[in-house]
This record gives C-alpha cells, structure tokens and sequence, in this order.
C-alpha cells in the first residue's frame, strides 16, 4: 500500500510540475508593417509581455538567402528596408520562440 501511495503522490508531483511549466509558457509575437517610403517597421514581444530587447530579426528572399539581419532596439522595434520580390521576416527567438512573417502580408 505504501509503495502505491508513494507511486501516486509522484505521479502528481510530475503533473504539476508539468502544469506550472505551461502556465509560464509564452509565446513570440511579430508584426510587421509598410512605411509606404520603401521601408518597413517590425515590433516584436511575447504573449506575457516580457522584453523582445536584442532579438534577432532576419529578412529572407523566397530562395532562404538572408538579405538582412538587424536586433529589436530597446522599444522591441526596428526598421528595414522592404526588398524586392518575395520575402520572409523571422523573429529569431530561439527554440520554440520563432515566429515568422510572409512580406506580402505586410499592409501601408
């Protein structure tokens, strides 16, 4: 009886542990918009409002060539000039913190 207590008591105790995790989860979040002056700006964060300070931000062609690379500033902004053709701008936040933008949805 006592081993099948133990067993379940540590059960929950990974449970829970696993739930916490979760709840302190977050996620990357990126937008991008058109300047209409052949540049675009970028703000980037996280879903539970911590710092996108110094993340990496890369701009690819449709072929995966990098065109530029810049940081977020310390407002989590940057701005980039708009290539031509096809593009993809990546908020480079690590595993599980990326997120990425298809330069055609970016509005004026």
């Amino acid at each position: 009886m006592r081993s099948q207590t133990m067993f379940s008591l540590g059960t929950a105790i990974i449970l829970l542990a696993a739930l916490c995790t979760g709840a302190r989860a977050h996620s990357a979040l990126l937008n991008c918009y058109d300047n209409a002056d052949g540049s675009f700006t970028c703000q980037g964060g996280y879903s539970d409002g911590s710092s996108a300070t110094g993340i990496r931000i890369v701009v690819r062609d449709s072929s995966g060539t990098i065109l530029q690379e810049a940081r977020l500033d310390s407002n989590s902004e940057v701005v980039l000039q708009r290539p031509q053709g096809d593009f993809t701008v990546l908020f480079d936040g690590g595993s599980g913190h990326s997120v990425e933008v298809d330069g055609r949805s970016l509005v004026q």
